[in-house]
């Protein structure tokens, strides 16, 4: 029974090894390249796992994407949390943008994940939109909160701007504009909330 336990224990991790493997090299290869251009087939190749193994943690390339999409969402929302600045908006707005902009200048930088995926995703029913308009809507809500803590009259109408000037920097960085995307952000950003405030 011992036994048992403990083989049952090792495969169980062994899975968990394989399925964060194959998470990391999609990661990789539909970031850098492209989900539609990025076969399973090059994911279990890069991977070095058979395909019997790939659809074991996988049963189709859709679920992987969401599950690529989930992790991506994670990170940026764990991100984005550490960088707000307890009793102090305009200090997460400037260290979003710090941020954003430090990410454009990274090699490999490609853009928004979440924006890429909707690029290729067009139906608004594909399970895929489904977690990129989730995440962006946490986004929108993230950027209201910070907002509304600095004052501003109408928090999701300047929720809204923010997000486009996320969005936009983040383009720009991606088109090799990137040196001065930081500066910029911040600006607009503190420009947003202080008009939504009626003082600018």
């Amino acid at each position: 029974m011992v036994q048992d336990t403990a083989e049952a224990a090792t495969r169980t991790t062994s899975g968990a090894r394989t399925r964060a493997r194959i998470l990391d090299a999609a990661n990789e290869l539909f970031y850098a390249d492209g989900i539609r251009a990025t076969s399973a087939d090059r994911i279990i190749e890069k991977v070095g796992i058979t395909k019997v193994t790939f659809y074991r943690h996988f049963r189709t390339k859709s679920r992987l994407v969401v599950a690529y999409l989930d992790a991506q969402a994670t990170a940026e929302r764990d991100w984005m949390q550490g960088m707000r600045r307890t009793d102090d908006p305009m200090g997460s707005l400037r260290a979003l943008a710090t941020g954003i902009g430090s990410a454009s200048c990274e090699p490999g930088f490609r853009g928004c994940a979440f924006i890429n995926a909707a690029a290729e995703f067009p139906d608004p029913k594909d399970p895929v939109r489904a977690v990129v308009d989730a995440h962006r809507r946490w986004i929108l809500d993230e950027f209201a909160g910070i907002a509304a803590q600095a004052g501003a009259a109408d928090a999701e109408s300047a929720a809204r701007q923010l997000m486009i000037l996320r969005d936009g920097a983040m383009v720009n960085g991606y088109l090799g504009e990137s040196s001065a995307v930081a500066g910029a952000l911040t600006g607009a950003f503190e420009a947003v909330v202080t008009a939504s405030r009626g003082i600018g």
